[in-house]
């Protein structure tokens, strides 16, 4: 909302010596939040004065183009010659000159120069020149009576101006009007308001007649009636400027006089030219596939959730967000039928957003309109149409409905104090909210508040606390840090998964965060199948993106999408990880209860509650791509290989000291032949691997990716409670190298663990060589071992060293039908 503090000053008396900064604050510090302090026309600069046109010669020159050259009185001795383009004034109007040295908007500098053989020593200004709305060919002819030949034009035309620019939260509607910014203002100053709607309405009978048929949706509806008025009068400059420094286009008088009153009082209105209207205005749900034309030139199918405003030939707008072409005011409106309605705001809101026609008056009904306005808008406009267009208001006004009575709100008188910290005495608080406009009835220590009709966001007594703190000041609040329980810390898994971003962090991966939302387009960038369950999402009321309407199921999602974004950046050798919750939905489209804030929620309602609640396990995703090892002079770099992922997760298993299974998988997004299974007793808690070419391709990735996603949730739960501490022998160790065949179907963590296991004397085991080739069967590949062999008591001798390595052997070959390399 923009706020001119010159119309501001209307309404609410501001000092002299009141600067825009501090009143930005103070308004900021009242919770209307000032975005920005808008210096209009500080680029603009003199001598731009009221010029008076004495004659002029029209001349036509060789290129075709027809100029006059104006003799102008400029409030000097001698007139100003000025060459002219335009031909919209005459011998005798008032101008606006621009002379040498001045500065228009933009930095625009004025001089005088040589210009189809004169000097023109100055220039004549259009309204688009001066930054004003309006003919950008025409010539700005001022009013007679506009002021003196030589008067500074400037001040004249308003042209500078301190635009307030405020940030209005979507439960404060009624800041979107200068009657609501003024009151505010007035207790945030401590100074007095004069309500623009404190008129005296006079009506007898009734005026245009009118029908509702849905009360629920337009609870209140207006129409008075203004004859005999002249539409070729112009908008008087002082309403025009006010509407255009508050971000509107000034378009006619009759227009700009609707367009005022809303931006006055937040109250949306629309005239009609009573001669097209045919038969009474009717509001009504419109049936399926009806249509209209609105303002916009655009034809729109309607739906019969749609409001309607009607007469006997059919729609003539959508209610509360625009008017139609068929009654559209015109140079040649007489008759003017004034509309002030209220209309229910979710309603509005989905009208707006289904046919993507976002307007001012859309925007206001919203998030909420003041119900008992209608009737003194629709005065406030007709006395203005008569003022500035003539004819006269007729004496009736219909009026259907009434709004509703706020709902009381009832709180204890201490309840201020207890939430602010702040001590709040009831008198205090009273006070604070009577300047709101609420009725206060205080008895038996509790106050009973009567809301106002402009304020439907106070509904609970959370509501009315806040209003009693913006008067008191958020400034007052205490700034006390809780005392911290002793003994607590951080639990056991919040310290293990702590270990894991660290140990992550140390293997080269960078931590990033991405947005936890995703969507059907995500799950066809993964090639994920149509029934695979990962697709199944918790959906989202008010999504961000249409695109990404639910929480993700699945890390990658979001983080190839990053890896993208920074490959695209120029960044080739990149290596990210992300840890952080996933939502996997219980039951299908579950709906939450929402309790009210009155009371504590039921054990029932709690219970409803967390049965609704997805499960969050945290999961841990990371995506490796371009170099692993970078060439140097100790030689040749590495490409990623889908290994350089699960090595990732083996770091993270030793870390916790947990046994990890890895065998062969096919899971989407992972390359078919390169996807290893990740499992704990039996359970897969993840996948690793390469990215599947088509994945990749989806991303705009041109290089091979290795990617991982593990449940770090299970990892943790596997972990041991007690680390033991690594038993160390003194005793020499003994090596062995052996090379088993075995079925190329077999995994190499198969044979490992079978060696492994075979004796407690093994110490450990590493695999060292794959081989597949001529010397082997088809179907068959050799995998080459290193064993050491220790005892922690003494030195193990040939027949024991015999022993343990033929039981490997024996529970290789038991396990996986392995046999000793020849």
């Amino acid at each position: 909302m923009r706020v001119p503090i010159e119309w501001l000053g209307h309404y609410v008396d501001l000092s002299t010596d009141l600067h825009p900064v501090e009143l930005a604050e103070r308004l900021t510090m009242f919770d209307l939040k000032v975005e920005e302090i808008d210096a209009v026309g500080a680029d603009i600069t003199g001598p731009l004065v009221i010029g008076h046109v004495l004659s002029f010669e029209s001349e036509k020159h060789t290129n075709g183009k027809t100029v006059r050259w104006c003799q102008v009185d400029v409030g000097e001795d001698v007139p100003r010659g000025i060459v002219c383009g335009a031909d919209n004034f005459a011998a005798g109007d008032l101008i606006v000159a621009s002379l040498p040295g001045a500065t228009l908007p933009g930095g625009f500098e004025i001089a005088a120069r040589k210009t189809y053989g004169h000097v023109s020593d100055g220039m004549i200004c259009s309204t688009v020149e001066l930054g004003m709305h309006g003919d950008p060919g025409g010539i700005l002819v001022l009013e007679s009576r506009a002021g003196a030949v030589g008067d500074d034009a400037i001040a004249l035309l308003g042209m500078r101006a301190d635009v307030l620019d405020l940030e209005v939260n979507p439960d404060r509607g009624y800041a979107l009007s200068m009657r609501g910014i003024a009151r505010d203002a007035a207790i945030a100053l401590g100074t007095a308001f004069h309500d623009p709607a404190a008129i005296v309405v006079e009506a007898v009978g009734d005026s245009y007649p009118a029908r509702v048929d849905d009360a629920g949706a337009c609870p209140v509806f207006v129409t008075r009636t203004v004859s005999g008025f002249d539409a070729t009068r112009s908008t008087p400059r002082w309403l025009a400027r006010r509407i255009e420094l508050a971000g509107m286009r000034s378009i006619s008088l009759a227009v700009d006089i609707t367009n005022y009153v809303m931006l006055e009082l937040g109250q949306p209105i629309h005239g009609y030219d009573r001669a097209k209207l045919q038969g009474p205005i009717v509001v009504r749900r419109a049936t399926a596939g009806e249509k209209v034309t609105t303002l916009d030139d655009v034809e729109r199918v309607l739906t019969t959730e749609t409001l309607l405003i009607t007469d006997d030939s059919g729609p003539l707008g959508l209610a509360g967000v625009m008017g139609g072409q068929s009654t559209e005011l015109s140079a040649t409106t007489t008759d003017i039928v004034i509309e002030s309605a209220n209309f229910e705001a979710a309603l509005v809101a989905r009208t707006a957003r289904r046919f993507k026609l976002p307007s001012e008056a859309s925007k206001r009904f919203e998030r909420g309109v003041d119900p008992a306005l209608p009737v003194y808008a629709a005065q406030r406009v007709a006395a203005l149409l008569v003022k500035y267009g003539g004819g006269s208001i007729d004496a009736g006004m219909t009026v259907i409905g009434e709004a509703a009575e706020p709902v009381p709100i009832v709180i204890d008188d201490g309840l201020p104090a207890a939430v602010t910290g702040i001590d709040i005495d009831a008198a205090t608080a009273v006070a604070a909210l009577q300047a709101n406009g609420c009725t206060v009835d205080h008895r038996s220590e509790r106050l009973i508040i009567t809301p106002p009709t402009w304020r439907p966001d106070l509904v609970d007594p959370y509501d009315v606390v806040e209003e009693v703190l913006r008067v008191v000041g958020y400034d007052k609040v205490p700034s006390i840090l809780p005392t911290a329980p002793a003994g607590r810390g951080l639990t056991r898994p919040q310290s293990l998964h702590r270990r894991i971003s660290g140990a992550l962090a140390s293997t080269g991966l960078i931590e990033v965060k991405t947005f936890p939302f995703a969507g059907p387009s995500d799950w066809d960038r993964l090639g994920l199948d149509a029934d695979d369950t990962r697709r199944r999402q918790v959906l989202l009321e008010n999504p961000l993106s249409a695109q990404e309407p639910g929480m993700t199921t699945i890390l990658l999602a979001g983080l190839l999408k990053t890896l993208a974004l920074n490959i695209g950046r120029g960044h080739g050798d990149i290596a990210l990880f992300e840890t952080g919750s996933v939502f996997l939905p219980k039951v299908a489209n579950a709906d939450a209860p929402i309790p009210g804030v009155r009371h504590r929620p039921s054990d029932e309602e709690l219970s409803a509650l967390d049965e609704a609640l997805p499960d969050q396990p945290r999961h841990g995703a990371w995506v490796i791509t371009g170099r692993r090892e970078p060439s140097g002079w100790w030689g040749e770099g590495r490409n990623v290989s889908w290994a350089d992922a699960v090595d990732v997760v083996r770091e993270v298993a030793r870390l916790l000291d947990v046994d990890i299974e890895i065998q062969t998988a096919d899971m989407m997004p992972w390359h078919p032949g390169r996807c290893a299974a990740v499992l704990i007793d039996g359970r897969v808690i993840g996948h690793a691997g390469e990215l599947h070419p088509r994945v990749a391709k989806n991303y705009g990735l041109t290089k091979r990716a290795a990617i991982a996603e593990i449940d770090l949730d299970a990892i943790v739960a596997a972990a041991s409670p007690v680390v033991a501490a690594p038993a160390f022998s003194t005793f020499p160790v003994a090596k062995e190298d052996i090379a088993l065949v075995v079925d190329d179907t077999v995994t190499a963590s198969a044979v490992t663990n079978a060696l492994r296991t075979a004796s407690d004397l093994i110490e450990s085991v590493r695999l060292f060589d794959l081989y597949q080739g001529d010397q082997l069967a088809a179907g068959k590949k050799s995998l080459a071992f290193s064993l050491r062999m220790r005892a922690p008591n003494r030195t193990l001798d040939v027949n024991e060293l015999k022993a343990v390595r033929d039981a490997a052997l024996q529970a290789a070959q038991d396990v996986t039908g392995a046999v000793l390399r020849s």
